[in-house]
């Protein structure tokens, strides 16, 4: 079986006001288009404007990927936001 691979941009300012909607968007979108045993990417090179709310979104988009037994890379995750999941211990859950 072949893996697919679907990409997803987060945007550049994802702070709590957008967070329910992007999570609404991207978590479905990312869960329905990886097959099992695929990978999806999820970029965040875009992000600029963010505060912990930008993890929760990309922690329920890893929920939705992994729900259908495929695994969610994440690249351009600036380092700001790298701090953040470190301090909140999410770290490992974003590699």
């Amino acid at each position: 079986m072949t893996a697919t691979h679907t990409s997803v941009a987060l945007p550049a300012v994802l702070m709590q006001v957008q967070a329910q909607a992007v999570t609404d968007e991207l978590a479905p979108l990312l869960g329905s288009c990886v097959s099992e045993g695929g990978e999806a990417i999820l970029d965040a090179s875009a992000l600029t404007q963010f505060d912990s709310s930008a993890l929760a979104v990309i922690l329920a988009c890893r929920r939705a990927v992994l729900a259908r037994g495929a695994h969610l890379r994440i690249t351009g995750l600036p380092e700001r936001a790298q701090a953040l999941a470190k301090v909140y211990g999410l770290s490992a859950l974003l590699q």
